[in-house]
Order: structure tokens, then sequence, then C-alpha cells
């Protein structure tokens, strides 16, 4: 095997990547067990900011909304190569 090539692109090493992934999950959503939320908005009937594990689905949503946005703007700010040269 390659030892040239860094750590995380080596093909033994996924698995193990998945595993510390995960893990790493489980511990953040592991604290909404013990603490009690309070929902900002219950007094005009929304209560999702109060449901188990909110703010991590919340944040992925949150993340990947960006990122979609971030290659839609892509489409339409892209220049040529040679912008610079011109």
């Amino acid at each position: 095997m390659n030892e040239s090539v860094h750590w995380l692109y080596r093909q033994r090493n996924r698995p193990w990547l998945w595993v510390f992934l995960i893990a790493v999950l489980a511990l953040a959503l592991l604290p909404e067990w013990f603490v009690h939320h309070h929902p900002h908005f219950a007094d005009q009937g929304v209560t999702a900011d109060g449901g188990w594990g909110f703010y991590a689905w919340y944040g992925f949503l949150t993340c990947a909304g960006m990122v979609i946005l971030a290659k839609v703007l892509g489409i339409f700010l892209k220049r040529k190569d040679s912008y610079y040269d011109d």
C-alpha cells in the first residue's frame, strides 16, 4: 500500500471514519435527553423549537440550504477562466 497518501484518504480507514462520525453525532444529541427545552413561540402555537433534536436538524437543514443556495448562485455568478486576461 502506498503510505505517502494522507491517512484520511486511505481505503482501510474509511469504515473507522464513519464510525467516528456517527459517534460524534450521537454524542452531540446525548444532552438532549437531560435538557428541558422551552419553546420561544409557544404563545403563537409554534412549539417545534421545544422538540427533541430541534437544533441538530435545524442546523443541518440550514447548512444544506446554504450549500444549495451557493451552488445556484455559482451558476449565475461564475466567469470564464480568461476573465482577467480580457
